[in-house]
Parts: structure tokens; C-alpha cells; sequence
């Protein structure tokens, strides 16, 4: 790789790989170290096409979500199986992954804009803006920036637009599936919220289980399902649909404490 080659965004790629291995060995303890990371499907990755791939994700914190997949990815890519062991990994990251971010959080600061040099593509959402709740159209621009990153490798996006749980599903994660056709990869994390702050950058409690589950692609008629029907699949997908929501059994209570023992804070 060439020092001035750079990625469609123009970004260089050479600055973009040791940003990559500094963030990542300054990261990797908060997953492996002071909490650890459960990892389970990344066998799943090393059978996708360089491009055109979405991982979709439910959110818990602005950024540890997406660190936490640059690690597992990178970590899956070269040979890892479900473990992020060995930092090594890092050496030769992919560097045709990026993640959707909100534009207004990416530019603050200097850490996030470091962050957003490795990969963010900063829109500007359409219902949210400086705390304060708005409603204004989508941007083309941000819409050909996505389809840039799709055509260029892979995407992460966080379809509920909130790291608050069970938050309704932005319709244009839906748009994009129906129009890129993209293979759709469904992630489930948890513990995040948990173990981190709400910025993901400060950390909040050790010896916490965070769960990361990659599931199988997801199977979409791009050409005749619905907008509300890829919707409610994203729901399912990421195990935010309402129904989740439902009373547990005793038996499921019971499992679900013995789960949250294992993510108690130990002191």
C-alpha cells in the first residue's frame, strides 16, 4: 500500500492503518482485560464479499459499540475464532469498514473527529439535533456517502438512531436495504451499557460480561417486501421489537439473574 493511496472519502489510507493499531492497543483491555467480551458467530464474517455488506446493531453506548467491532472483525478476519486474544490482529486491519455516525457527535471534539477518521460516515439526522427534537428531510448527500461505503467494503449502521433500548426503527436503514440490496448481517451486544458511560469512553464498572452475538444474514425479497416489512425484520433481527419486551416465566427470571450475576461489578 502506497503512503498517499487513499479511500473514496479521501482519506489516507496509510494514517488510516496506524490510527487503527493505536486506538485499538489503547482500547483493547476496556474488552478484554477489565471486562471481558463474549463473543459468539464470528465464523460468519470470513464467508462475506469485501463489499456490499451491512451489519446492523442495536446501540448501547456512542462509540465503544463500534470499537468493539473493529476488534472482533479484525480479530475474525485473521483467523480468531469468537475471541479477540492477541492484539496482533491489528497489524493489517480491514480498512474498507465504516460505521454511520450523527454528524454532530462525530465533530465533537477531538477524539471523536480522530474516530471519524477511521471510518465514520457523519450524516445529519432527520429527527434529532443539539438535544432538541426536529423534522427535516434526509440528505441525498448522506444517502450517496452510505452507497460510496457499501460499493467500497462494509457498513455498520445503528438503525434505531438512539442508544436507548427498544426505540422504534429508523425506516431509512430499510430504504437503504431496498435500494443497495447489501448483504444484512444482524448484531446483538450487551453489557455495554453496563461496563461503560453513555459516550462509551470513560469506564463505568469492571468485570462485566459484554455479550456480542453475529448472526446469520439476514433473508430479504429486496424486490418485493415492504419498507415496513424489512423494518420489523430489523426489529426481530436485533431483539428490539416490542415483544421482547414480554413478561418472563420463572424459569426465565431465573436464568436471566444468574446471567446478571455473571455482569455484576465485582469491586
Amino acid at each position: 500500500m502506497g503512503l498517499f493511496k487513499k479511500n473514496p472519502f479521501g482519506h489516507n489510507l496509510f494514517i488510516k492503518k496506524w490510527l487503527i493499531r493505536i486506538l485499538g492497543v489503547l482500547s483493547h483491555r476496556r474488552f478484554r482485560g477489565f471486562n471481558e467480551l463474549q463473543i459468539d458467530g464470528s465464523e460468519i464474517l470470513k464467508t462475506l464479499p469485501d463489499t456490499n455488506v451491512l451489519f446492523i446493531s442495536n446501540h448501547q453506548t456512542y462509540f465503544a459499540d463500534v470499537v468493539s467491532m473493529f476488534h472482533v472483525f479484525n480479530a475474525s478476519l485473521s483467523g480468531r475464532d469468537d475471541n479477540i486474544k492477541n492484539v496482533g490482529y491489528l497489524w493489517n486491519p480491514k480498512l474498507n469498514l465504516y460505521y454511520v455516525a450523527a454528524k454532530e457527535t462525530m465533530s465533537a471534539g477531538l477524539l471523536p473527529k480522530i474516530l471519524a477518521y477511521v471510518g465514520s460516515i457523519s450524516i445529519e439526522r432527520t429527527w434529532r439535533s443539539e438535544g432538541k427534537d426536529v423534522n427535516r428531510q434526509v440528505k441525498m448527500s448522506d444517502i450517496s456517502a452510505i452507497s460510496k461505503a457499501l460499493d467500497d467494503g462494509w457498513v455498520i449502521t445503528f438503525p434505531q438512531g438512539t442508544t436507548t433500548p427498544f426505540k422504534p426503527i429508523r425506516k431509512g436503514t430499510a430504504h437503504i436495504i431496498k435500494r443497495y440490496k447489501p448483504i444484512v448481517i444482524p448484531i446483538v451486544i450487551d453489557g455495554f451499557r453496563r461496563s461503560f458511560d453513555k459516550k462509551g469512553l470513560r469506564i463505568k464498572k469492571k468485570n462485566i460480561l459484554q455479550t456480542f452475538e453475529i448472526k446469520e444474514p439476514l433473508k430479504i425479497d429486496y424486490d418485493n417486501e415492504s419498507i415496513e416489512d424489512i423494518v420489523e425484520k430489523i426489529e426481530y433481527a436485533i431483539e428490539q421489537h416490542p415483544s421482547f419486551l414480554k413478561v418472563l416465566t420463572p424459569q426465565q427470571l431465573k436464568e436471566q439473574e444468574e446471567l446478571n450475576e455473571q455482569r455484576r461489578w465485582k469491586s
